[in-house]
């Protein structure tokens, strides 16, 4: 029994050690991603909606953050740097970012490692949700507080972990970390960081952004995207993979996250996401449902990924094929939320809307649409494909996979 026990401490305390390249223990992580996560997603900050008392106090919490880790202030004011947006008054305008005077006020948090290095890595996520639901909500009832615990407080905890692990890394490069408000209204906290930055973008070697993290699932599937905005991602991904993530890869530098703010400016980006589900932009996305220890891996991982892109000069950045010219168009819905992460035959569905298509034909999370009327479906973009083929009113027959078995059911758009 003693021996077991010894063997037992010894498992524990390799499970948590410390990384080659820092003094944070795993558990240290855990912990800190827990603390940060509920208090993020907590009912009293009502769901942080940019312009809200409670997108104040998260952003209050992540610079105060950011000063115990020993960060800098690199904000325009502290580590504040506040923008006004004034938004749009037609389906027809735009919003216009960084207006003074009337509109609503948002704040991005900003804190810098200063390593002495001639290039920056931009760290980012944002910290913004949706308040009570209004636009953007999925949410079928009366209003409710939208917590957004994947939604991105996830990505803030990761954010704030990866602040304190890199305050003791030894790297040529300093690091940016960036909190962005105002993403779920249309990136207009880093859309305006991009154009009025704190350092100078030209300084910036690559942007990493971690959007919705906190839901790595059985199968350890994590999607990065933008892996064709340089040529050095490709050399790196499945290096540093040492912890069996099942790893799925998109090439474009475009996508509704803040990267795509930096994208634009020729900067190199990757976007960590492990997948939406069926409590996306509802009330429903709680800390209870996170996967802490998942979250330990993506971050180790990045810290790892980085840590390889030290040895490497400033990265080359490539523009990627964005064209939608072969996106197909649709105007109906089935009514389900599509597992992104699914890379086999078919497409998987990851949750179903109520007093939809979908629903009304029985369907449920997990099924695999093989089949849209006469169209076989082999993936995403070919589901996308057959739907686009109908309109308002259309019946159809869906056929799908459930385990074992192939199912068929009525349809009517």
């Amino acid at each position: 029994m003693k021996i077991k026990s010894i063997f037992s401490v010894l498992f524990v305390f390799s499970l948590f050690a410390v990384s080659c390249t820092d003094f944070t223990t795993n558990r240290e992580i855990l912990e800190g991603l827990k603390t940060d996560v509920y208090y993020l997603a907590d009912d009293a900050l009502e769901g942080r909606a940019i312009g809200t008392p409670g997108e104040l106090k998260a952003a209050e919490y992540i610079a105060d953050a950011f000063e115990k880790a020993g960060l800098e202030p690199k904000g325009t004011s502290g580590y504040f740097q506040e923008f006004t947006v004034k938004k749009a008054t037609n389906p027809h305008e735009q919003a216009v970012i960084g207006t003074d005077g009337e509109g609503v006020t948002g704040r991005n948090v900003a804190g810098y490692i200063d390593n002495g290095g001639t290039s920056t890595i931009v760290i980012g996520a944002h910290f913004d949700h949706l308040g009570y639901g209004n636009e953007g909500s999925l949410h079928r009832g009366e209003p409710a507080i939208h917590n957004g615990a994947d939604d991105n407080a996830s990505g803030t905890a990761a954010l704030i972990q990866l602040a304190n692990i890199l305050k003791s890394d030894d790297s040529p490069y300093n690091y940016l970390f960036l909190a962005f408000s105002g993403e779920e209204n249309g990136l207009w906290g880093s859309n305006y960081f991009s154009k009025n930055s704190t350092i100078a973008l030209e300084e910036v070697n690559y942007m990493i952004n971690m959007d919705m993290v906190g839901r790595l699932n059985d199968e350890n599937t994590l999607a990065i995207n933008g892996v064709g905005t340089s040529p050095a991602w490709n050399d790196v991904i499945e290096k540093v993979n040492t912890d069996s993530l099942k790893l799925v890869t998109s090439e474009s530098g475009r996508g509704p996250s803040d990267h795509m703010s930096f994208y634009l400016q020729d900067i190199p980006v990757l976007h960590f996401f492990t997948g939406q589900h069926e409590d996306y932009h509802k009330p429903s996305d709680d800390a209870d449902k996170i996967n802490f220890e998942g979250m330990v891996k993506i971050i180790r991982y990045i810290e790892r990924l980085m840590d390889e892109l030290d040895e490497q000069e400033k990265l080359a950045f490539t523009e990627t094929n964005d064209s939608s010219s072969d996106s197909p168009r649709f105007s109906v819905s089935l009514g389900v939320v599509p597992d992104y992460l699914y890379d086999g035959e078919g497409m998987r569905i990851d949750g179903v809307t109520e007093g939809k298509p979908a629903a009304g034909a029985g369907m449920e999370k997990g099924d695999i649409v093989i089949k849209l009327g006469d169209s076989m479906v082999t993936d995403m973009m070919s589901y996308m494909r057959a739907l686009s083929g109908f309109k308002t009113g259309d019946k159809t027959v869906v056929e799908f996979k459930r385990g074992e078995e192939l199912k068929a059911a009525e349809v009517k758009f």
